[in-house]
């Protein structure tokens, strides 16, 4: 018979604690303590040829090609997906397969990143060589300046001496972060230094949650007729059938000048209802000065502003006049939520 949840649960707590939580904790301080190594370096030494590999890929009329092996290789082929989301062109060449045909990828108006850490590794020496013969700029990432790699490359990230959090100092990890965080670094650059917006990032990001998180309340907002609206003076009889009309939960009542001056909540009819209320105006009513939104608001940011504001509902405004509403079911059905 299988070993229910709270078997399992009660087996695991009557066993001697191995201190998983204090190998944990002193993993994070050493990787840690790597990141502020990395960072001192680049207030420093490193800073010069950091702008000048971001510079460099800025004017590149071509691609970036990212190669790598072992775990070097994953960092890399995580900052050529990187580097191409954030508008940088870019992909991963893997260093066995370069000699085997892949080589044909590069050409001369793209450059090279290559990282290892040790700058020794042997599969690279194809894709090194190519760079050299037909003087395709080669950025190195590496820990050993001196290394073949570090020799031969054009530009040399230098990465900080590091403790690997491994006991042994054998398994890639502070290592392997400091790549990652390079590589973060120098992609997070280009697409500030060319201007890389939101809307950008959602032409390479349509699919998904994060796609859905990048549309806009002008993309998802109800407009027209179906937006609940009605004018100073309007009389709360008349409001709350437009209200239950429109559907949800909530009247715009605009001014002389068509501009937003307050919304009735079914909260304001509840803390409002007397035996005269059908008969008073819905501005006696209303909540002033309610939470709008623009149409340009990415649906992330809505989503964050209806679960904070306690609302189901909020309207776009735009130059003070309500051209939309966007309900928290919108959200919902574009999977934003």
């Amino acid at each position: 018979m299988p070993l229910t949840k709270a078997d399992q649960a009660e087996g695991l707590q009557s066993r001697p604690d191995p201190q998983y939580l204090a190998s944990a904790l002193r993993t994070l301080e050493t990787e840690i303590e790597g990141l502020r190594a990395l960072n001192a370096a680049l207030s420093n030494g490193l800073s010069g040829p950091f702008k000048a590999a971001a510079e460099l890929i800025a004017s590149l009329p071509g691609r970036v090609i990212v190669s790598g092996i072992g775990k070097s290789g994953h960092i890399g082929t995580k900052l050529a997906a990187t580097l191409a989301s954030t508008g940088t062109p870019a992909f991963f060449v893997h260093a066995a397969e370069a000699s085997h045909g892949d080589l044909g990828m590069i050409t001369r108006n793209d450059a090279v990143i290559a990282l290892s850490w040790s700058g020794e590794t042997r599969e690279l020496a194809s894709i090194v060589a190519y760079t050299r013969r037909f003087k395709v700029p080669l950025i190195a990432i590496t820990s050993r300046e001196n290394s073949a790699l570090g020799s031969a490359a054009d530009i040399v990230l230098h990465m900080p001496d590091v403790t690997e959090a491994c006991p042994h100092g054998l398994a890639p990890t502070t290592s392997a972060l400091l790549q990652m965080a390079i590589g973060d670094s120098l992609a997070i650059a280009l697409l500030e230094g060319r201007g890389f917006t939101a809307q950008d990032f959602r032409i390479f990001h349509p699919g998904g949650s994060l796609g859905a998180s990048l549309k806009t309340a002008r993309d998802i907002m109800h407009r027209g007729e179906t937006v609940p609206l009605a004018p100073v003076g309007t009389l709360m009889r008349d409001a709350i059938v437009l209200m239950t009309q429109k559907g949800f939960g909530t009247l715009g009542i605009t001014d002389e000048n068509g501009h937003l001056t307050g919304i009735v909540t079914d909260g304001d009819l509840r803390r409002h209802i007397t035996t005269n209320f059908l008969d008073k105006p819905a501005e006696e009513i209303m909540t002033r000065k309610p939470k709008t939104i623009e149409p340009g608001m990415l649906s992330g940011a809505i989503l964050e502003l209806v679960n904070s504001s306690g609302i189901t509902s909020v309207f776009v405004v735009e130059n003070g006049q309500p051209v939309g509403i966007v309900h928290l079911h919108d959200l919902l059905r574009i999977g934003a939520a």
